[in-house]
């Protein structure tokens, strides 16, 4: 007897120190910040995924202002401020504005970095109401914004060793687009159930959906090359591309003719077709953004490219990826948080001729 109580007392023990353990957590979570955490529901879910949605398109936007303002060497080390400051201290060459314009922009990472490990936190600990399963698509897409986050940590310190070389600034907008778009995923799928996507439109108009994707994509990395080609990439001492600037600002209009092209007739089927309201509304606010952006555009070219006006260009940009990200996820359901698609949506996609099984 002495034998099982003196085996028994380390599992006495063992299990004190994880019911003291339980209540810590429990307490933590009852305050209602730690709990939008730890305590998960589909609405909190969604709260984290716009904020990262927020953050990152306030970060892009940001960024943009560093290097319009000629600020991308304000700080000309990394991780470090300068070799011989962690903050904002005088760098040759750079005004005390600019140093403290691109500080800052590194400071706004702070909140970026905790917004997306909340949110991948909090995936990971979510269960849909009446489920003891994780979802796993939710994990995923919650697992590329710490993961863009450290990818942008690396390909912004090369930024700034290699003096603002044009390739590597373009990979560090690139990324950040592809991060905006995970978390408008993200951000969708926490509002819908986990079942095989059914589409809400015709095929013919998935398919513009889905190639406008890509084509604004396109629109940005374009941008990325004028940016890299022109007056405005980041100083007068920074590397440029060696490309005609005429033909490079004539290809990125290119694109924005197609991309208005694209969105007119998805707007005009969706219109026509008796698609869901809450399409035909997103297809007229990517119309609308986009001919405000045509507009822009050549306002900008025209009056010799003032910063102010490519800062709103570039802003409006990155509005328009979100919606038509949003747009594109709006042509299919998967029924309610915790279930497949709705009865009314199967009987609309029944009664739909021409559509397809969605990704």
């Amino acid at each position: 007897m002495k034998g099982v109580s003196a085996d028994a007392a380390p599992t006495t023990g063992t299990s004190g120190s994880v019911s003291s353990l339980r209540r810590a957590v429990n307490r933590i979570a009852a305050n209602p910040v730690a709990g939008t955490v730890l305590r998960p529901t589909p609405a909190s879910m969604r709260g984290l995924a716009l904020a990262a949605v927020i953050a990152n398109a306030v970060i892009m936007s940001t960024g943009e202002a560093v290097r319009l303002s000629k600020s991308g060497l304000g700080c000309p080390d990394w991780p470090k401020c300068t070799a011989g400051s962690l903050v904002a201290a005088s760098t040759a060459g750079q005004s005390t504005l600019n140093t403290w314009i691109e500080f800052g922009n590194r400071l706004l990472n702070v909140p970026l970095v905790l917004i997306a490990g909340f949110a991948f936190i909090a995936a990971c600990l979510y269960r849909p109401p009446g489920s003891s399963r994780p979802r796993r698509d939710l994990m995923w897409l919650a697992a590329a914004l710490p993961g863009g986050v450290i990818g942008q940590a690396v390909v912004g310190g090369i930024v700034v060793l290699t003096k603002l070389n044009p390739t590597w600034v373009a990979v560090h907008f690139m990324l950040s687009t592809a991060i905006v778009g995970a978390a408008v995923v993200l951000y969708v799928r926490c509002g819908e159930g986990n079942g095989p996507a059914t589409p809400l439109v015709r095929r013919d108009l998935r398919i513009m959906g889905g190639v406008l994707v890509p084509v604004v994509a396109l629109m940005f990395a374009a941008g990325t090359v004028v940016t890299g080609t022109g007056k405005l990439a980041g100083n007068a001492a920074a590397p440029r591309f060696h490309l005609p600037f005429v033909g490079v600002t004539q290809f990125h209009a290119d694109i924005g003719w197609l991309m208005g092209g694209l969105s007119a007739a998805l707007i005009l089927g969706l219109s026509l077709s008796g698609a869901p309201r809450g399409a035909v509304r997103r297809g007229w606010t990517l119309g609308a953004l986009i001919l405000a952006q045509g507009a822009i555009g050549y306002a900008q070219y025209f009056s010799g490219l003032p910063a102010g006006v490519v800062w709103v260009h570039v802003t409006v940009a990155v509005v328009i990826w979100i919606v038509t990200v949003r747009l594109f996820l709006a042509l299919r359901d998967r029924g309610p948080v915790g279930t497949g698609p709705s009865s009314e949506t199967l009987t609309r996609a029944a009664s739909a001729p021409n559509t397809m099984t969605a990704g």
